[in-house]
């Protein structure tokens, strides 16, 4: 990709035709908060709440994970959000490798125009394309990856947490992990 900058990726992004998921979209979900951000939270993909609204994480999952950004002390303005994929996959379904893959670059732009210190997947899906390709969301939450320079920390997907609320402490032990690893970054810069 050439160089970007946000006004030329969303235009590209407006008019994304890379995958079948295109053709059932009511809006393309590209990601919002603080372009700027130190901490950048990457989901799956829009769910129905979000395709309609054109913004990622706004039904039950997200606000939740708004919820679980104010109980570290942040708000959603002051972090970025963004998903694997732009466009709601049917039914919720998990992105396809190849969706996936049409979506990525444009993932990667997003990335290197927030420079973020810090990256959180949530979800095995977000883990897979971001942290390891070989992830395993029970095993691998919570332990932290250095990859050049950013800090990767894999947890639980919100909508995880709304099915099984036992998994809601693990999440709680990961989010003071987050902060703490915030706070360190923000003492040495």
């Amino acid at each position: 990709m050439t160089k970007y900058y946000w006004k030329e990726l969303y235009s590209e992004i407006n008019g994304c035709q890379k995958c079948r998921l295109c053709e059932q979209r009511t809006n393309i979900v590209i990601g919002e908060g603080d372009p700027k951000a130190t901490i950048m939270f990457i989901g799956e993909g829009p769910g129905r709440d979000e395709d309609l609204s054109g913004r990622p994480f706004v039904g039950r999952a997200g606000q939740l994970l708004d919820k679980m950004i104010g109980a570290i002390g942040f708000r959603r303005e002051e972090v970025y959000i963004a998903n694997v994929v732009k466009c709601r996959p049917p039914n919720n379904r998990t992105p396809e490798e190849s969706e996936a893959d049409a979506c990525l670059p444009y993932l990667r732009v997003q990335f290197a125009l927030i420079r973020p210190k810090i990256i959180v997947c949530l979800g095995a899906t977000a883990a897979k394309y971001i942290y390891d390709p070989n992830v395993r969301i029970t095993r691998d939450r919570g332990v932290w990856k250095d990859k050049k320079g950013v800090w990767i920390l894999p947890t639980y997907h919100p909508a995880a947490l709304l099915r099984d609320e036992s998994k809601k402490r693990e999440a709680w032990e990961d989010m003071q992990k987050l902060k703490q690893k915030y706070d360190e970054i923000a003492q040495n810069t």
